[in-house]
């Protein structure tokens, strides 16, 4: 707290510019100079605020990461700006116009809805992350639309607002917590609270297992860039039970319908990998059926087809070798074919990619990727790469 009050006052400012830019290998030089005219306490809140910000510029972007202040949760644990900025538009599209977001962290979502049009009451019950939220919506000029209260989110009263959000903790002093109701504040409150609001979105952890999610709520899991970052529950959106998988950027999003799983079939020329909200949201079946493919395994997330038919919920590829696990097999084929540079993707073999890798020692100027996986119950390696549309399609090669 007497960190961020330091850097708000005008020399405080002013420092921060002064070292936005500071590599970390020059940190302490560049302390050393700077407590020659500045107090040490603030030269080293400057710095900190530094390191976080160019952290947070993956997670918010530069325009806003070196405006904004963080905690160092804040940057963790925030959500990425793309997918806050998804949410709010869902929100908006749903008619919500305010908002009662409940553990608000460091005011990411609320900047968001914020953006939306929406208006925000922002809660946090920790001292310093309610006055970093407040001074965020200051330094992006969005105070006007976001009052931040500092206050037991049990304790609030969301009447007068058209929708809730809630994103309980789930990191504790030994990191993430699995058990939802060990979140704080627990789910059991938040669906709830969910349940008592017009509209409501609850942000949860992507691996929540299915049968912890309500029958009211609409679940969401979201990725972006490949990369799963939540689940959400919704409420009010009048589609209880619905299940889709939604990826950014896009955003594109796949319902579920209910099918059931997809037949085991042999290995076939294309593999895909479904993307991981995909595979979260048990969704692997609509993408099969969109790509007219089955499993490779019973128990494994990879469909396998003769056609190319490319998707946007799979990562496609086309597959040149079929091969029972053996790690001399393997580097025979990779030297005969001058693999240097070799992609280890993994889905239930217990062999790590790295230690692959160093066995086999790959050379040369070309380049593979192999799967290790299960087949029809039997460890397998699938040797292919990235497939080719337009090649596929019987364009030029």
């Amino acid at each position: 707290m007497n960190d961020l009050a330091l850097l708000l006052t005008p020399e405080g400012r002013a420092l921060l510019d002064e070292v936005r830019d500071t590599d970390p290998a020059q940190e302490l030089a560049v302390a050393t100079r700077l407590r020659r005219e500045h107090p040490a306490e603030l030269v080293s809140a400057a710095l900190g605020q530094a390191r976080l910000r160019q952290r947070a510029v993956a997670k918010f972007g530069a325009d806003d990461a070196l405006r904004m202040f963080f905690t160092p949760n804040g940057v963790e644990q925030s959500t990425r700006a793309s997918v806050a900025a998804y949410r709010a538009g869902r929100m908006r599209e749903l008619g919500v116009t305010s908002v009662a977001d409940l553990c608000c962290g460091i005011g990411g979502d609320a900047i968001a809805l914020a953006r939306a049009g929406i208006r925000v009451l922002a809660v946090d019950r920790d001292p310093q992350t309610a006055a970093t939220a407040r001074a965020n919506a200051e330094a992006l000029g969005l105070a006007g639309l976001i009052e931040v209260r500092e206050a037991d989110v049990t304790e609030v009263d969301t009447a007068d607002y058209d929708a809730v959000f809630v994103d309980p903790a789930r990191r504790g002093g030994r990191g993430r917590i699995f058990d939802p109701e060990a979140y704080s504040p627990p789910l059991s409150w938040a669906v709830a609270t969910a349940l008592g609001a017009p509209r409501a979105a609850l942000k949860i952890a992507p691996g929540i297992p299915h049968e912890a999610i309500p029958a009211e709520a609409e679940a969401e899991w979201i990725s972006d860039g490949g990369d799963v970052k939540e689940a959400v529950l919704w409420f009010g959106t009048g589609a209880p039970g619905a299940v889709r998988a939604t990826l950014l950027p896009g955003p594109r999003a796949l319902l579920g319908r209910g099918l059931p799983d997809p037949q085991v079939r042999p290995v076939g020329r294309y593999l895909y990998e479904p993307d991981g909200a995909v595979i979260r949201a048990h969704l692997v079946a609509e993408m099969a059926e969109e790509v007219g493919g089955g499993l490779v395994d019973a128990t494994i997330a990879y469909v396998t087809a003769d056609e190319l038919r490319p998707t946007p919920y799979a990562s496609v590829y086309e597959i040149t070798d079929q091969l029972p696990f053996n790690v001399k097999k393997l580097k025979a084929l990779l030297r005969e074919r001058e693999v240097g540079t070799l992609t280890v993707k993994k889905r239930g073999s217990a062999v790590e990619p790295e230690e692959l890798r160093r066995k086999v020692k790959p050379q040369g100027p070309g380049s593979a990727t192999v799967f290790l996986t299960r087949v029809a119950g039997a460890p397998t390696m699938l040797i292919g790469a990235p497939a080719q549309p337009a090649a596929a399609a019987g364009g030029p090669s």
